[in-house]
Order: structure tokens, then C-alpha cells, then sequence
């Protein structure tokens, strides 16, 4: 369901008729460009010695037909799906460990409305043998715009299943309260898009309400009409959270501030590369995104760390939040296959010649990291993955210990 329009061409419901009205509307989907340029002209590269703190938000969807976003493969070629990734992905992964000792693990972005039992029982076993843990992804408004009582009521009934079935999200310091980290399907998060695949303008009010304690969803298609202008950043909500789209504007996430406001922003780089090495020849537009047609590789590396998507005053910390598609048959080899082995090869061999240490994390723990460099923790970033949303209790996690009790995110 996640196979979307890329353009405004791609958008003919949601098209004026009128000519000019069409065109003013394209032009609004670069209103990312001016701020990306004074953010390349005034945020300096990394140098020196850094850490990269690297999660994979996998909307992971088995579901997926390709051809057709609004069409479901047959049940049994999603059982055969989950039960393969589950199976091969850690033999794929397993040799290539970080600086901790811990594998790349996807944080799994399942995405409500197509709940499975069957399905969830299988990843989550998946997850408690260490590779990786389960989030909220949620596709809504596609047919008609959505509303939010049928947004809350949907969102509850997921994040419940997920602690009382599957044993999974976390918990802020011991409370009782579920919380959870969410992906809009279709990156039209709070409305973004003007009804199209939403129709919510209080959706950030309620993924605070509901525990949301971060949004992963950005960058989409850099041309999408959901892309703000902010960009390459982790901040908090500048805007009313009941307005539509209140992550347009917010405050950058600094050393010495605690978080208040959450759901916190999460954003993956968003680069223009005008290499000509890219793959048309004439640059293109890199979005963090691993795909059959664009895998990673050194050269996307290195556009992400440009990026330098940091907490202001830790410059040497520097998150890379990516996503991909495991469940889509033609995204096997970025996700899993040589390409995919290509670059793990040298990205760990090369990162001390690069002077790069490597951290995969989940998003839980990337927003732990985060909120450790929000309180001026240094040292090795590492060490601060469970520091204050810590996992749901499961004998199969001893490392990671059980945490019951109070209520909200606020710190």
C-alpha cells in the first residue's frame, strides 16, 4: 500500500484543472530547495573523528504488489515472505557487527491497518532473537480522507496488540504507559498533503495522546506534496500539534535542552547530488532510501554524512536514519543480496581508514542516543541505547530489562 504517487503528474485527483493553478501547485513541491541551500551553505561537513549512529526504518509491508500499491498478494505468498526474510536475514547480516557487537537490525514499521496475528507471531519471534523491534506504520485516507476518531481508535488497537500479544515497543523509565515510534504511509503525516492519504490535520495531537515518542517518516519522494521545508533535521514541533501539518516549523534538538514536545522529528538525509557518477548522468536526489534501482553504497555514505543530521553542539555524533521495503520482491538486493553485502564489506572494513565509528541502532535506540546528547552524555554513543525508553520485559532480552511503570513521555 505504500507504492505512491512520486509527482504532481503522478496526482491527477488531486490536480486543478486550471493550468496555472496546476503549475503554482508543482512549484510548491521544491519549497524544500531554498532552505536546503542556505543549509549547504551555512552547516559545515563533518571532519575529523565521528560516530555514525545508523537505523533502518523498514516499512515493512508483506502485503506489497509492486505493480499495483492498491492491490494485496495472496496470504500464502505472505506467509512465504516473513518466513523467508526471517530466515535468511540474519544469515545475510550476521557477520557484519558494529563497534557494541551488534548486528543491523530493521526496525520494523508493520503497518496497522493490515494486522495479522499469524504474521506479527513470526516477526516478533524475529525481533526477540535480537533483530530488531516493532513500530507502527499506517496508511489511512486513501480512498476518502480519513477522520480522527477512526484514526485514535485504529492507532490503540495496534499499539495494544503489540504489548498485550506480541510483547513488544517500550516504556519511558519504568512506566506503565505503551509507547511507540510511527511511519505515515504515503508521508502525508498530519495532512501534509491536503487530504490526499490523510485527511487529519490533528494526527500529530494524536500520536502524542496515543504515545508516539518519534516520527520517522521524512524525507519521502523529495517531490511529493507532503515534503516540508524543513530538512536534515531532529527537532521538535514548532506548531500547535492540533493544526495540519505542525512539523513544518520546530526547534532543532540541542545539548543542555531536554526534549518537551513529542512526538519528536526524525528526519533521514534529503541531498542533491550533482555527480555525474549518479546513476542518470546528470546527478539526482538522494532520500535515504535503500532500492533494487539504487542500493547503498561508499558514495551514499558520504551524502549522508554531509548531511551531518545532528543534536546542535555534538557535532561528532551524526544520525542516519534510513528506510526501505524489505517485503518488496524487487528490493531483495538492497536489502539482502550482493549489493547489500557489497557495501556492509566496506563500510565496516573502510570505516577506521574513514575515521568512522559505527553504531546500528533501532529507532528506539536512536531516540535514546539522542536524548542522552540532548543531556550532554559524551563518551561512546553506544552505551546510551536504552537510556530512557527501555523495551517491554521478554525472557528472550536479558540484557534489556523489564521496566513496569508511570505515564508519560515527558521527562
Amino acid at each position: 500500500m505504500s507504492r505512491v504517487p512520486q509527482t504532481a503528474a503522478d496526482l491527477p485527483t488531486t490536480q486543478p484543472k486550471n493550468w496555472s493553478a496546476r503549475w503554482r501547485r508543482r512549484l510548491s513541491y521544491t519549497r524544500w530547495l531554498p532552505s536546503y541551500a542556505w543549509q549547504r551553505m551555512t552547516r559545515p561537513a563533518p571532519a575529523g573523528a565521528v560516530h555514525l549512529i545508523v537505523a533502518l526504518a523498514d516499512h515493512f509491508e508483506p502485503s506489497i504488489v509492486p505493480e499495483n500499491g492498491r492491490e494485496r498478494a495472496p496470504y500464502a505468498e505472505q506467509e512465504r515472505r516473513v518466513e523467508r526474510w526471517c530466515a535468511q536475514y540474519p544469515k545475510a547480516a550476521d557477520q557484519w557487527r558494529d563497534h557494541d557487537g551488534f548486528p543491523l537490525e530493521h526496525t520494523y514499521f508493520y503497518p496497522a491497518e493490515q494486522y495479522d496475528r499469524v504474521l506479527l507471531d513470526r516477526l516478533a519471534e524475529h525481533c526477540h532473537r535480537g533483530w530488531g523491534e516493532l513500530e507502527i506504520h499506517l496508511h489511512h485516507g486513501m480512498d476518502a480522507p480519513d477522520n480522527a476518531e477512526n484514526t485514535r481508535r485504529e492507532l490503540i488497537a495496534f499499539r495494544d496488540a503489540l504489548v498485550s500479544r506480541h510483547r513488544s515497543l517500550c516504556y519511558l523509565d519504568g512506566s506503565g504507559r505503551p509507547l511507540y515510534g510511527f511511519v505515515h504511509g504515503n508521508f502525508a503525516l498530519a495532512n501534509s498533503a491536503n487530504d490526499f492519504c490523510c485527511g487529519v490535520d490533528n494526527e500529530m495531537e494524536i500520536l502524542a495522546e496515543t504515545g508516539c515518542y518519534a516520527d520517522f517518516t521524512m524525507p519521502g519522494a523529495a517531490f511529493h506534496p507532503a515534503q516540508i521545508a524543513k530538512v536534515n533535521s531532529l527537532y521538535e514541533c514548532g506548531l500547535p500539534l492540533a493544526g495540519r501539518a505542525p512539523h513544518r516549523r520546530g526547534r532543532n534538538l540541542q545539548v543542555g535542552r531536554q526534549p518537551r514536545i513529542f512526538p519528536l522529528m526524525v528526519q533521514g538525509p534529503l541531498m542533491l547530488d550533482f555527480d555525474r557518477r549518479a546513476r542518470n548522468g546528470f546527478g539526482r536526489i538522494e532520500n535515504a532510501a535503500f532500492t533494487g534501482g539504487n542500493p547503498p553504497s561508499l558514495r551514499r555514505l558520504q551524502l549522508w554524512k554531509k548531511a551531518a543530521i545532528r543534536v546542535e553542539g555534538r557535532p561528532d555524533w551524526i544520525f542516519i536514519k534510513l528506510h526501505c521495503h524489505s517485503m518488496d520482491p524487487t528490493q531483495e538486493n538492497a536489502v539482502m543480496g550482493e549489493a547489500f553485502q557489497s557495501f556492509m564489506s566496506e563500510l565496516m572494513q573502510g570505516a577506521g581508514e574513514r575515521k568512522e565509528t559505527i553504531h546500528f541502532v533501532t529507532a528506539r535506540q536512536m531516540i535514546n542516543i539522542i536524548w542522552a546528547a540532548c543531556d550532554g552524555r559524551e563518551g561512546n554513543p553506544g552505551d546510551h541505547r536504552d537510556y530512557r525508553l527501555k523495551l517491554l520485559a521478554d525472557s528472550a532480552l536479558p540484557t534489556r530489562p523489564a521496566t513496569p511503570s508511570h505515564a508519560s513521555v515527558r521527562g
